[in-house]
């Protein structure tokens, strides 16, 4: 798994920097941080409890191409309007969230089923390679002539992610009817439970909305809320035969809010 991360690095990099040598284009870097709310298989749907305690926390690194800037002759590039609203974003981040169930299912009068629930932890960390075409409403050049501007943004996109997650319970370990929720103990999906303490990679498709805000001719600072999808349900842990269990409706997901910082490069 590691060789194909490596490999997929050399690939983007490569693309980038190949494209900023052989057309001079300008290019941008930054950091990005902040809370990641994951919606998962533990816990209720739409509900406030699981969506504020099943949070994580994230970082990346980011890469741009500035389609409208040519750092080989400081000077703009010809006026087109995909050069003055576009930029392609090249991203390697990190998150990981703890999981647990909330919600009505393990509220009220105690019993076996709620006690199993209550005792169930997870985890699951990410780690996220990708691209993403970003879209600025409003010229670029003019906001990069602007200090103390705003650039909002959409964006497009997708990533490869290695996850790593985790399954167990404060009762003992998970595969008994004596600690384990009958649901999650019949077979799903090729495993021999509906949870599994796994690693693997899985694709999503990423899409974002948020704003930059330039503090110097060099300096932005940005804030973004991400939507990320996965074409996967084992991501967290947690796969309930959908078969079965009709209520399983949807793949792994979060959204993750952050804040960066981004320099551009001479």
């Amino acid at each position: 798994m590691l060789k194909h991360i490596v490999y997929t690095l050399v690939l983007l990099f490569g693309f980038t920097n190949h494209a900023v040598a052989q057309f001079g284009l300008s290019h941008e870097v930054g950091v990005i941080i902040g809370p990641v709310a994951f919606q998962s298989d533990y816990g209720e749907r739409h509900d406030f409890k699981t969506n504020a305690g099943n949070t994580g926390f994230g970082i990346g690194v980011i890469h741009y191409l500035n389609f409208s800037y040519k750092a080989s002759c400081n000077c703009y590039t010809p006026e087109t309007y995909f050069n003055d609203h576009f930029k392609l974003r090249t991203e390697i981040s990190y998150n990981k969230t703890n999981l647990q169930h909330f919600g009505q299912w393990i509220e009220g009068n105690p019993s076996i089923g709620k006690e199993q629930l209550k005792a169930m932890r997870g985890s699951t960390s990410l780690t996220n390679i990708g691209m993403q075409l970003e879209f600025f409403p409003w010229s670029i050049r003019d906001y990069t002539a602007t200090i103390e501007s705003w650039a909002p943004f959409i964006s497009l996109g997708g990533q490869f992610s290695y996850y790593n997650a985790k399954a167990s319970s404060t009762l003992g370990p998970l595969g008994t009817p004596l600690t384990t929720f009958p649901k999650y103990l019949t077979p799903s999906d090729g495993r021999s439970h509906g949870f599994s303490t796994e690693s693997g990679s899985v694709w999503s498709v990423v899409t974002s909305v948020g704003t930059r805000y330039k503090l110097s001719p060099m300096q932005d600072l940005m804030v973004d809320m991400r939507f990320q999808y996965f074409f996967s349900n084992w991501v967290d842990g947690l796969n309930p035969n959908p078969n079965i269990y009709k209520e399983n409706k949807t793949n792994d997901w979060l959204v993750w809010f952050n804040v960066g910082y981004i320099y551009y490069l001479e």
